[in-house]
C-alpha cells in the first residue's frame, strides 16, 4: 500500500531484463512465451514473499515484477483495461472487482479455493488481509500525560493537538479503513464531524503514505496514529515503545488479490500457473508479515486477532471509495 519511486521501477525493470537476456533476438523467453509481467501495489514484505515463492517453485527468471502505489496502479487498470502491459496483477480487491464489473478484463482462475468467510470469486483470489487500528507511542503518551485512547473519536480531543498522524485517503487505501469505521458507527454526517476534528489535531501530520503514521509513532514525533494492525503488533513484539488499540468503532479490513489479465490468444499461460503458485504455496510465507487467516485451514494467532472485526455494510467498490474521498476532502 505504499508508493514506489519511478526511478527505482525503471532500474528494477532494466536489471531484471538484462539478467534474463532480453533483447530483440527473443532470447530469454520462457518456454512457450515471454516473461510474465506482474504489476503489484503490495508492500515490500508481500512482494518479497511472492518472489521467494515463485523462485522456489521453478519460476525464477520467468517473471518481471513492478510495483506501484495503490491509486496509481488502480488508475492504470481502470484506464487501460486488457491493453495494460501486465499479465498478472496483485491489487486491492475493490479495484479488481470494479475493473471486472466495468471491463470484464480478467480470466477465470484455473484453480479453486475456499475462504473462511465465503465469498469466493472466479476471477481473483486474495493474497493478504490487512486491518486498521489505533497506533500509540507509549513513551510520548506518558510524557504528555495523555490517557490511552479507546476509540477514534478520542483522537479529536484537544489534548491530542499536533500529536496525531493519519493518512489521506486520496493517496492511500489505509485511510479508507478509518473512514469506513467512522461512517459505519456515526453515519456520514457524524463521520464528517469526527474526521474534521481528527484532521485539525493532525495538522501537518496528514500523510500520503499508509505507513507514514506508524513511522512517526515509532520515531516519537506523535503520540497516536492510525495504520495497519499487524505492523503495530510486530513493533510491540520487538520491544519498541509502540502499542495498539482496537477502536470501538471497529477494525475494518481490506484484502489484496491476484488476477490474470485476459488477453485472449495473447494471454501468457504461465500467468495462471504463477497465480496458483502464489495462493497454494505462498500463503505460509505471506502470513509471516500478514498473519490474518483467509483460507480454510489457516489460523490467526491470538495477538493478531482484533477485538472488533467488522465489515462495511456496502460492497467495497471504486465508486464508494471516491464517495468517501469526497467526504474526506470536505473535512479539511
Amino acid at each position: 500500500m505504499k508508493r514506489k519511486k519511478a526511478a527505482a521501477l525503471f532500474m528494477a525493470a532494466v536489471m531484471t531484463c538484462t539478467a534474463a537476456g532480453c533483447g530483440s533476438s527473443g532470447e530469454g523467453d520462457t518456454a512457450g512465451g515471454e516473461e510474465v509481467v506482474i504489476y503489484s501495489n503490495a508492500d515490500d514484505e508481500a512482494v518479497e514473499a511472492m518472489k521467494k515463492t515463485l523462485d522456489e517453485n521453478g519460476y525464477e527468471g520467468k517473471y518481471l515484477f513492478q510495483t506501484f502505489g495503490t491509486s496509481e496502479l488502480g488508475g492504470k487498470v481502470m484506464a487501460e483495461g486488457t491493453k495494460i502491459e501486465a499479465d498478472l496483477l496483485t491489487l486491492s480487491t475493490f479495484y479488481i472487482d470494479s475493473a471486472q464489473e466495468d471491463q470484464n478484463m480478467f480470466q477465470d482462475l484455473d484453480f479453486s479455493y475456499q475462504l473462511i468467510d465465503g465469498g469466493e470469486k472466479s476471477y481473483c483470489a486474495p493474497i493478504t488481509s490487512q486491518e486498521g487500528t489505533i497506533l500509540v507511542n507509549t513513551e510520548v503518551l506518558k510524557e504528555n500525560n495523555l490517557e490511552m485512547p479507546v476509540c477514534l473519536k478520542d483522537l479529536t480531543k484537544p489534548e491530542y493537538k499536533d500529536l496525531v498522524s493519519v493518512t489521506d485517503v486520496k493517496s492511500s487505501s489505509t485511510a479508507w479503513l478509518l473512514i469506513q469505521a467512522l461512517v459505519s458507527e456515526y453515519g456520514e454526517n457524524g463521520a464528517k464531524e469526527v474526521l474534521t476534528g481528527i484532521y485539525e489535531n493532525a495538522g501537518p501530520h496528514i500523510e500520503s503514505s499508509g505507513s507514514a503514521p506508524l513511522k512517526k509513532v515509532r520515531a516519537g514525533e506523535v503520540a497516536v496514529g492510525f495504520g495497519l494492525r499487524q505492523q503495530a503488533v510486530a513493533d510491540k513484539a520487538e520491544g519498541l515503545p509502540v502499542d495498539y488499540v482496537d477502536p470501538t468503532e471497529g477494525n475494518f479490513s481490506l484484502t489484496e488479490s491476484v488476477a490474470v489479465v485476459d488477453k485472449g490468444e495473447d494471454t501468457n499461460p504461465l500467468a495462471q500457473e504463477m497465480a496458483q503458485c502464489i495462493i497454494e504455496k505462498g500463503r505460509s510465507e505471506l502470513q509471516k508479515s500478514y498473519p490474518n487467516a483467509i483460507y480454510e485451514g489457516e489460523t490467526t494467532g491470538s495477538e493478531n486477532s482484533s477485538k472488533y472485526p467488522k465489515t462495511f455494510p456496502e460492497p467495497l467498490t471504486l465508486a464508494l471509495l471516491e464517495k468517501h474521498q469526497e467526504l474526506s476532502e470536505s473535512c479539511k
